[in-house]
């Protein structure tokens, strides 16, 4: 009898590029599944036998359209503007969130693609205030009262993907079948966005103050369970899995609500630098990243520097918003596992950063002397506009909320 080879599943990640995308396509090729990465830049590392890049925009549909020929499913990770001064560019963001998912949507449906899990993100529901464990029945955040184009744009996304659940596929008997995963703030060794500021805050002296109540409780997911979830999620839009999660959401993260700094202690001491003591209030930081927004609005275009914060960082980072677990375990068969920032401290030690002695005095003196000043600057406006909102106080009242 001829043996008869299986025929290899092939899946299409967005944002492949990335460092979620491209790690997420190596897991899903160990387990024999052909991935293409399709993202404008390439991996800066090397594809393993079985792995493809191709180069290419979300915003294009015709490139979406031939590259997704024999694809089961998409994987779409491809999103703008989650952090820093990519936050502000509003055209940008709307033009790949919102323009970009619509075409993978159209381009599921013209090339028979019946499943799409979407990387999507806790700031749908989430835009200041307060959630404690939260779960998926909680509304989408009313698109005006998102701080950032980033939320709005994410939750509309969503609602588009969750929307195109059931639809008709062209020319098949059959139907595009969706979920989306809100994703907490990833880590992990190499990870490319959040722990390099970090590191440049620290290693330039800009890390001088915590901020906000030292009781509030964020969340963050694993790179390696985030990409666990992923494949879950597509396994669990198969009819062996009972379609479980078509049309469905899911908070995804290491379900460990944890203070935002004493989360970022073990990584800041295992570079060799100190937590500083220094707290401040949260509506004076918040008010110091609204100027700052204000501030690259004006100039921008003749340099495009990066903000310290942002508004919507602040509220990331600063206001309790955790979420439940449990639908995620209950539908998917979600665990988290335990890990730590161990990993992305030996990675950033290999690469050369870390607490060298002797330190450079002068340059932290510098920075001392601006950060003294700018937070004079920034204080005083604060106390001006309470003042203005509140000119029956006395001045000192707003020192003792100090």
């Amino acid at each position: 009898m001829a043996h008869v080879s299986q025929v290899q599943e092939t899946v299409l990640i967005t944002g492949g590029g990335g460092y979620f995308g491209h790690r997420l396509g190596v897991a899903l090729n160990k387990k024999g599944i052909n991935v293409i990465l399709f993202d404008i830049r390439k991996p800066v590392h090397e594809l393993s036998a079985g792995m493809t890049f191709v180069e290419g925009d979300v915003r294009c549909l015709a490139k979406l359209e031939k590259v997704l020929a024999g694809v089961s499913c998409v994987f779409h990770s491809a999103s703008y503007g989650m952090s820093g001064r990519e936050q502000l560019n509003r055209c940008l963001i709307e033009d790949v969130n919102l323009t970009g998912t619509a075409n993978v949507i159209q381009a599921c449906i013209l090339r028979g693609v019946p499943r799409l899990v979407y990387t999507s993100t806790y700031n749908v529901v989430f835009g200041g205030q307060v959630i404690e464990n939260g779960n998926e029945s909680l509304p989408y955040l009313p698109l005006h009262l998102h701080p950032d184009h980033y939320s709005r744009t994410k939750a509309l996304a969503e609602m588009k993907v969750l929307e195109a659940n059931n639809t008709e596929l062209q020319g098949q008997d059959a139907v595009l079948l969706t979920c989306a995963l809100r994703s907490a703030g990833i880590y992990g060794p190499g990870e490319q966005r959040h722990l390099p500021r970090i590191v440049s805050y620290l290693e330039n002296g800009l890390f001088k103050f915590v901020y906000g109540d030292p009781n509030s409780l964020v969340e963050f997911v694993h790179v390696d369970n985030l990409i666990s979830a992923h494949i879950l999620a597509f396994e669990a839009l198969k009819e062996e899995k009972d379609h479980i999660a078509a049309g469905q959401s899911y908070f995804i993260s290491d379900s460990k609500p944890v203070n935002n700094f004493e989360f970022f202690q073990p990584f800041v001491e295992g570079l060799g630098y100190s937590v500083p003591t220094l707290r401040l209030p949260l509506t004076v930081v918040y008010f110091f990243a609204f100027l700052t927004e204000i501030f690259h609005s004006l100039v921008s275009r003749f340099y495009n520097f990066q903000p310290f914060l942002t508004r919507t960082e602040v509220y990331k980072t600063g206001v309790t918003h955790y979420f439940s677990m449990e639908k995620a375990k209950r539908e998917l068969g979600y665990q988290a596992q335990p890990y730590s920032l161990h990993e992305a401290v030996e990675w950033f030690k290999h690469l050369g950063h870390g607490r060298k002695d002797p330190e450079n005095i002068q340059k932290n003196v510098t920075w001392n002397i601006i950060f003294v000043a700018l937070l004079a600057i920034v204080l005083l406006a604060w106390l001006l506009q309470q003042s203005l909102l509140n000119p029956t106080a006395s001045p000192l009242h707003y020192f003792k909320v100090l």
